[in-house]
């Protein structure tokens, strides 16, 4: 099993996480046999996997569910029972999203963690272990400052 990268999301100055963590496998590039990764490629991969994953869901969404009593009962408990049967056609540029999410890193909106220590340089040097934790923290511009 390859080594897991975890992922999660905050908001300065609120205890809700942005999204809900996830994980994505550490690709086997990327593996502790003494290759060398940046922030830069990590972001990369990590913004590619949630693409692929938005294009999962997305087909999921596609199909028309029978939903257990248990999952009506979570669905109300969260607000929302879904049964799918949409087809909502959202395109992703895989390409234009990593360019808007290093811009975004570039543009100093968000902070990225690794293993609690931040990373400010895209083409700086990251090491990685198993079941290393990257943490994104967003910025909340201050209005009228």
């Amino acid at each position: 099993m390859l080594p897991t990268i975890f992922v999660e999301g905050k908001l300065l100055g609120r205890t809700k996480p942005l999204f809900t963590d996830w994980r994505i496998p550490l690709p086997p590039e990327f593996s502790f046999d003494g290759n060398r990764l940046t922030l830069r490629e990590l972001l990369t991969q990590i913004v590619l996997e949630e693409v692929e994953a938005f294009r999962t869901r997305q087909e999921q969404q596609r199909l028309t569910r029978v939903l257990t009593k248990s999952e009506i009962q979570q669905g109300v408990d969260l607000g929302k029972v879904d049964m799918g049967g949409r087809d909502l056609q959202q395109q992703v540029d895989p390409q234009a999203a990593v360019e808007n999410a290093l811009q975004g890193f570039e543009d100093g909106f968000y902070f990225v963690f690794i293993d609690d220590e931040q990373h400010q340089d895209l083409d700086g040097e990251v090491y990685l272990k198993p079941n290393t934790h990257v943490t994104f923290l967003r910025l909340v511009p201050l209005v009228g400052g």
